[in-house]
C-alpha cells in the first residue's frame, strides 16, 4: 500500500534527523534509516501495530523515542506524524489528509 506522508510529519522528520546529526555525525542518518524501516514494516503489515486513538495506530521505534503515527485508509496509509514519545500526546490528532476533496 502507498504511503501518504503529511507535510507536518515530513517537517518533524527533518527536524529530528537534524537534531540527531548535530548530536553525533551519522546519527541523523541512522534515525532516517529507522524511519524507513518502520515505513517498510507498516506497508507490509499495517494492521499489526496497536490502535492509538480512533483510526490511528502507532509504530514505536526501538532505538529512538519516536513513533510513526498512521491511519489505514482505503487507498493508502496516511502518516500523520513522526512524534516524539516524551512530548505532548495527541498534538497531531487534528491532522487530516489534505489531498481529499
Amino acid at each position: 500500500m502507498t504511503l501518504v506522508i503529511d507535510d507536518e510529519a515530513r517537517q518533524e522528520l527533518r527536524e529530528a534527523a537534524r537534531f540527531y546529526e548535530d548530536c553525533r555525525a551519522g546519527l541523523g542518518q541512522e534515525f532516517l534509516n529507522a524511519i524507513e524501516g518502520a515505513y517498510v514494516d507498516i506497508q507490509e503489515r499495517p494492521k499489526l501495530w496497536r490502535r492509538l486513538r480512533g483510526r490511528f495506530r502507532h509504530y514505536l521505534l526501538r532505538r529512538f523515542p519516536y513513533a510513526v503515527i498512521y491511519a489505514i485508509e482505503p487507498d493508502c496509509i496516511y502518516v500523520a506524524a513522526i512524534a516524539h514519545t516524551k512530548r505532548s500526546p495527541d498534538y497531531w490528532i487534528h491532522r487530516r489528509r489534505r489531498d481529499r476533496g
